[in-house]
């Protein structure tokens, strides 16, 4: 039986790390790889997104939406999933539907090579895309699949207790030393509510500090390293006195 929450190794295609009996790898890529079902992972996409700005008035270049979808056609192509789950914003809003996006989104399975799975985010809401159905948060094995992070439904056994993985918050960490600055996307790990929140796929996407949460696994030149804040580590030492 694997521990609960194992230490991370590096196998298979990225940093494995298991919850309960889910053994899961934290890819580069800002994506979650399940070997078991070969599923492939992926949240806030946010396609569209320069359109929007546009449309308000920001000069952004139109191509934002090639950084994102290239990567994930590459991606795809590398790991053969037998299902691509986005767990929400996949569009910006529907300003930014243009007629090439719909048709890009309604080719989506055909050029990723396997079905997708869509949960509904915040901004997916008010979009009608074609070929692509949103359905609410499910569960999948020991997770529960959800775009905000969420409670997952209780169980009656201690040891069936779901894993919530999320998108929606874009977890980021910040790094300093002197007065160096380091901003990096990460996956995040908070133990009292059992969620892990996954890295906004974008490109034109900010990101939300998550530097409360003392397990992270920053994306830094095409790696995964794992981080444990400073804090963190000296806040431990004092309760052990």
């Amino acid at each position: 039986m694997q521990p609960r929450h194992g230490e991370p190794r590096r196998e298979g295609y990225g940093l494995c790390w298991s919850w309960q009996q889910e053994r899961l790898e934290f890819l580069a890529e800002k994506a979650l790889w399940r070997p078991e079902g070969h599923e492939l992972l992926i949240a806030d996409l946010h396609l569209g997104k320069a359109e929007v700005f546009q449309a308000h008035g920001i000069p952004l270049p139109s191509d934002g939406d090639r950084g994102t979808l290239n990567p994930l056609l590459d991606l795809c192509e590398r790991l053969q999933p037998k299902t691509l789950i986005i767990l929400g914003d996949l569009v910006h809003g529907p300003l930014g539907l243009t007629s090439s996006l719909r048709e890009t989104l309604a080719a989506l399975p055909e050029l990723t090579g396997c079905p997708i799975t869509l949960v509904g985010g915040n901004h997916d809401r008010h979009c009608r895309m074609l070929g692509l159905i949103q359905q609410p948060s499910y569960r999948l094995g020991q997770l529960w699949l959800s775009h905000e992070p969420e409670h997952a439904p209780a169980s009656s056994c201690q040891h069936d207790r779901l894993l919530n993985i999320c998108g929606h918050l874009h977890p980021v960490a910040n790094l300093s030393s002197g007065s160096d600055r380091l901003r990096l996307p990460c996956f995040a790990y908070d133990s009292s509510e059992a969620r892990l929140l996954i890295p906004a796929f974008g490109e034109l996407t900010g990101g939300q500090e998550c530097d409360q949460l003392d397990r992270k696994w920053l994306v830094a030149e095409g790696t995964i390293v794992p981080w444990q804040n400073p804090e963190s580590r000296a806040r431990k030492k004092r309760l052990v006195r």
